[in-house]
Formats: C-alpha cells, sequence, structure tokens
C-alpha cells in the first residue's frame, strides 16, 4: 500500500507541474501556401493585329461665304444629295455683286477712253497706269465677291450638313459640308514594336460592326514618322475603297494586319495578375529553392485561355497557376500537382 501511496504522490505532483506556474513552450509548424504551376515555353504565334477606329472621309469642305454677312438667297440641295466639283450649291444675295459688277464695267469704259486719249497724246502715262491698277484691284474684289455669291463645290462627294435655310443671314458661319466618300480612312495607333514593319501601301484588312461577315481590303496611306512617349504608339492612315458605298463616316471599325509568327513564351491566363490601380499585368515565378518572384510581364494576344508575352519570362520559367492569394515576393511554397 505504501509503494502505491507514494506512486500515487508522484504522479499528481508531475501533473501539479506540467499545469502548474512553471514556464511552458510551445512550438506550432505552420503549413507553406501550396500552389500549382506551368512551366512556359516558346511557341510560334501568328503576328495578327487587331486596332480599332473610326472611318472618316477622305476630304471635307466646309461651303461657306468669304463676307463677314450676308443674307442667302437660294440653297440648291438637300443632305445626301451627291454633287460634283464645280457644281452650284447655294446662291447669295446678289446686291453687292450686281453693284461691283456694274463698277467693273464703268471702270472698263474710263480706262478704255483715257487709253485713247493717251495714244493721241491727250492723257499722261501716269494717269492711264494709275486707272490699270484700279481696275485689276476692283477686278480681283469682284471674283472673290462672285466666289462669295455664287458657292460652287470644290470636290465631288455628298452634301452630309445643312446649317441654314433660304433667307437667313449666314454670319459667316459654313451653310453646308460636302465630303468626300470615296475613297475612304481609318486612323489607328499601332504599338511601337511594330514600326519598323509598317510600310506604305502594306494591305489591312477592315471589318465593320454594319457588316460583321464582309471584309474590307485597304492599305496604309500614311504612317506618322514620330512615337506618342506616353501611349507608345504611333499613328497609321489606312486608305479603302468604297465603291459599293457601303460604309459611311462615323463608322466603327477593325483594321487586322498580318506580321507574319514570331517566337514568343505563351502562358496561362490563370497565371496573370492585373496590378490594382494601374495596368500592369505580372506573374509569380517560382524559383529555384521553391520561393516565388513577382514579375512583370508585357502582353501580347490572347490565345484562347493563354497570352503572349512579349516581355518578361523566358522559355523553361515555371510560373504559379493556382494558389496566389497568400503569396507576396519571395514567399516560400510548396507544389503540388
Amino acid at each position: 500500500m505504501k509503494k502505491i501511496s507514494v506512486l500515487t504522490c508522484s504522479v499528481a505532483l508531475l501533473a501539479a507541474g506540467c499545469n502548474g506556474g512553471g514556464p511552458q513552450t510551445t512550438t506550432e509548424e505552420t503549413a507553406l501556401p501550396q500552389v500549382k504551376v506551368q512551366t512556359v515555353h516558346r511557341q510560334s504565334v501568328p503576328q495578327e493585329q487587331i486596332y480599332t477606329g473610326t472611318i472618316m472621309p477622305w476630304s471635307r469642305n466646309m461651303i461657306t461665304t468669304f463676307q463677314a454677312t450676308m443674307r442667302i438667297e437660294k440653297i440648291m440641295v438637300e443632305v445626301g444629295d451627291y454633287v460634283t466639283a464645280g457644281q452650284l450649291l447655294v446662291k447669295m444675295e446678289e446686291a453687292n455683286y450686281l453693284q461691283a459688277k456694274l463698277q467693273i464695267e464703268n471702270l472698263k469704259i474710263e480706262y478704255n477712253r483715257v487709253e485713247a486719249l493717251y495714244q493721241r497724246g491727250g492723257a499722261s502715262k501716269q494717269t492711264l497706269d494709275q486707272l490699270k491698277v484700279q481696275l485689276d484691284v476692283t477686278k480681283e474684289a469682284f471674283e472673290n465677291l462672285e466666289k462669295s455669291t455664287f458657292l460652287q463645290s470644290p470636290i465631288n462627294g455628298v452634301v452630309t450638313q445643312r446649317n441654314f435655310d433660304n433667307g437667313d443671314l449666314t454670319g459667316g458661319q459654313p451653310i453646308l459640308m460636302v465630303q468626300q466618300l470615296n475613297p475612304l480612312k481609318v486612323s489607328i495607333n499601332i504599338q511601337e514594336l511594330y514600326f519598323s514593319q509598317v510600310k506604305s501601301q502594306m494591305p489591312a484588312s477592315i471589318t465593320l460592326e454594319s457588316y460583321p461577315d464582309q471584309a474590307f481590303e485597304g492599305k496604309v496611306r500614311l504612317v506618322y514618322p514620330t512615337i506618342d512617349p506616353v501611349t507608345h504608339t504611333f499613328t497609321t492612315e489606312i486608305t479603302v475603297n468604297n465603291n459599293n458605298m457601303k460604309m459611311r463616316p462615323g463608322m466603327f471599325a477593325r483594321v487586322s494586319f498580318n506580321f507574319g509568327n514570331a517566337d514568343h513564351v505563351v502562358v496561362s491566363d490563370l497565371a496573370v495578375i492585373k496590378q490594382s490601380g494601374i495596368n500592369d499585368r505580372y506573374v509569380f515565378v517560382l524559383n529555384a529553392n521553391n520561393t516565388v518572384s513577382y514579375t512583370k510581364v508585357a502582353l501580347g494576344q490572347r490565345l484562347g485561355n493563354a497570352y503572349e508575352i512579349l516581355s518578361g519570362l523566358e522559355d523553361g520559367d515555371r510560373v504559379v497557376t493556382a494558389g496566389m492569394s497568400r503569396l507576396i515576393d519571395g514567399t516560400a511554397v510548396k507544389v503540388v500537382e
């Protein structure tokens, strides 16, 4: 009995020591974040790039008078009318024109009279020359007034805007707008990467929202010689024939270029992270010591459920495709299948 009592007491004392006020140490193993990774590789990627723009007229002319204020006598055309170069579009009030025409006729009569006197020695050369200058100046003013009174179209095109009615005072504002609708053009901004490849007359394919199943053939007309330092793009103008007159200025257009093929790394879209507040894209790259690096990448085309990577990754890199929520740069991870 005595031995049992001693053993019981020892067990009790031991229990008291473990649960008592003496120092206690506990260690907890923290689990590493589990991630899935993908090994990325270079592959041949078709370099078909699509850009958006707006169809614009080849040329656009405002039909207006040179005079500060004139009254419209008659507008000869309506919006939608096709016009030809030299066609009379607007006739302004003729009072000033008729008065100037009469003044020209009187000056011509006076000049002829003085010239006849000069031939007979009855007028000086100076008088004749002064009258000739006056006649020439008046003729030039008359021709400008004639152009301001009888307004003609400078191009073959379509009337696309009318701002006044018969009898209105223009106040120098445009009366009509005429636009040339064949050919048309579209202006787009292309990435700096392709600056050396875009040349004059390079073919392009154009599709429109109005005709989604039809492609229109275009060609590069103009390549701007400078790069925008903010967007790192350059402006290019594309010309497209509009013989069937299906296209109209203002239409939304998609312009497609084929730049051949290029070997670029391709990565799953699951790996790409958009940085909050900015437009930068990142991926987590797995290092040899099973830590990850937060790496900025430049995206190219979207290829189904993957992205073309223009810079930031190398062939053979291993990138995280799942389990990124707990990761920061330098985090140690555990790779799972």
